[in-house]
């Protein structure tokens, strides 16, 4: 494993991290396989998770606290995320702050899922949705700072909404955050126009987020991929994304293989030879994801030529109703 500064924190974190989302929120997730797989990730390296307390309500934060515990020795570093009140992802424009983080509701959550880890402190906290006009509302600030001083809480960041890197931008400017955490992949490549330079600029912590786009980009969808019932990923998935998704995807096979790679390795070592990005945070709940995932930190940053070939694969996509 290989670590990188995360922003201003100073902290070392290993380059490839634990995305907790599947194991509590998809289905087919069984506690004793995650925390096996916890497990292995830890002793392969990596000391940096992310979760949330809308990931099974927090299922997913007891699990990290689970791993935590069976890990003294070392440093973990934790992350959760506070869920809008209104419970609405992604947040809508207009939505005014009350809506979505008044601050007695950010005080209610950090402290759950604190109960919920059984932890003393996170190191991170994140905001699930955001919009960058709540700058002009400094109330969630304040509380952050109320909830630092009482050392609940270490750094603070936000969770940008799928496909609006732009919705961030001004809020990593204004200095009151610590870190960004966006989607970034083959297909996703637009934050690299504004918000990375400004991450860059204001020494930003960058936390690149869904590197396999749900699935697509480990190649092994089809046109006729299905769920269990109650899986999130048929909402995402419907007829017109998945089409797409796989046709673009199966276009990316020939790159793959002439690299003599695989797509997930494609895909991971595509975010990690862009030096802006802190840490990824693929999603882990097998043994085996977590062995060939943490593999991909050995390897070298793709080549020049092979770069060029992905940046031809750009998706500039538009918000809808199944892209929460």
């Amino acid at each position: 494993m290989n670590y990188r500064r995360f922003g201003r924190t100073n902290w070392q974190v290993g380059e490839i991290g634990y995305g907790m989302w599947g194991m509590a929120s998809w289905s087919g997730s069984d506690d004793q396989e995650s925390l096996a797989a916890l497990q292995r990730a830890v002793d392969l390296g990596c000391n940096f998770f992310d979760t949330a307390w809308a990931y099974g309500e927090g299922r997913s934060e007891r699990l990290l606290g689970e791993i935590v515990r069976a890990n003294r020795d070392q440093k973990l570093y934790t992350a959760t995320k506070i869920p809008p009140k209104n419970l609405q992802w992604p947040s809508r424009r207009g939505t005014p702050l009350d809506d979505c983080f008044p601050p007695d509701h950010i005080d209610k959550y950090v402290r759950s899922s604190l109960e919920n880890a059984g932890l003393d402190s996170f190191d991170l906290i994140q905001f699930h949705v955001w919009e960058d006009d709540w700058l002009s509302d400094d109330r969630w600030a304040k509380k952050m700072d109320e909830l630092r001083s009482e050392a609940l809480v270490k750094a603070v960041g936000i969770s940008i909404n799928r496909w609006e890197p732009w919705n961030g931008v001004r809020t990593v400017r204004s200095g009151l955050i610590d870190s960004v955490q966006v989607i970034y992949n083959i297909f996703d490549q637009n934050p690299e126009d504004e918000l990375f330079p400004a991450c860059a600029e204001m020494d930003v912590a960058v936390i690149a987020r869904v590197p396999f786009d749900e699935g697509s980009l480990t190649g092994t969808l089809t046109k006729d991929s299905k769920w269990p019932e109650g899986d999130w990923r048929n909402i995402y998935f419907v007829p017109e994304n998945l089409i797409t998704s796989v046709e673009r995807a199966n276009a990316l096979k020939p790159i793959a293989k002439n690299a003599l790679m695989t797509m997930p390795e494609m895909a991971l070592r595509f975010i990690l030879s862009n030096p802006t990005v802190s840490a990824i945070i693929p999603g882990m709940r097998r043994l085996s994801h977590v062995d060939s995932n943490i593999a991909a930190s050995d390897d070298r940053p793709l080549s020049d030529k092979v770069l060029t070939e992905l940046r031809d694969h750009r998706w500039d996509r538009q918000p809808a109703k199944w892209s929460n």
